[in-house]
């Protein structure tokens, strides 16, 4: 049994893999702040918007490892899995890794913005810009088509 996989409209190629790239640059730029404990630039430090309360609260890692370098990792991953190259991918196991990836990354996302909102009492705008990024991801990728996203077989039964 063969898969094919439909062309994805164009728009959805050239917007998934902006998006990732964009992901990329904010959480490199989180996890080049978080060690070399630098400031981040034009957030404040005071108030309700506070990236430094944030970046360095208990909820800044999982498992013993910097939130700000498992995005990193995450949009490594999204940025090649978006790529223009990915999405011509034959394989059936690239496209649902992209999908399941953006799933988790929603998830975990969720958890970071209730943690920020309920437990730290402050926001870091270079988070909200990643969770903002990570929510128009899966959206763009829910406006596939599944034949599109790999999942339709074709061939004989």
């Amino acid at each position: 049994m063969s898969r094919e996989v439909q062309p994805v409209a164009r728009w959805a190629v050239v917007t998934t893999f902006v998006l990732s790239l964009i992901g990329l640059v904010l959480s490199s730029y989180l996890t080049y702040a978080h060690f070399t404990g630098k400031a981040l630039t034009g957030c404040p430090t005071t108030g309700v918007v506070n990236c430094s309360l944030v970046t360095t609260s208990a909820q800044s890692y999982f498992l013993g490892i910097p939130v700000a370098v498992l995005g990193l990792i995450s949009y490594v991953v999204m940025v090649a899995l978006c790529s223009p190259w990915a999405w011509r991918m034959t394989n059936y196991w690239v496209h649902v890794a992209r999908f399941v990836i953006s799933i988790a990354s929603m998830a975990f996302v969720l958890w970071l913005v209730y943690a920020e909102l309920m437990i730290i009492n402050h926001i870091c705008e270079y988070c909200t810009g990643v969770h903002v990024v990570t929510f128009a991801l899966l959206i763009v990728l829910t406006r596939v088509s599944p034949a599109q996203l790999g999942w339709s077989r074709s061939g004989s039964q």
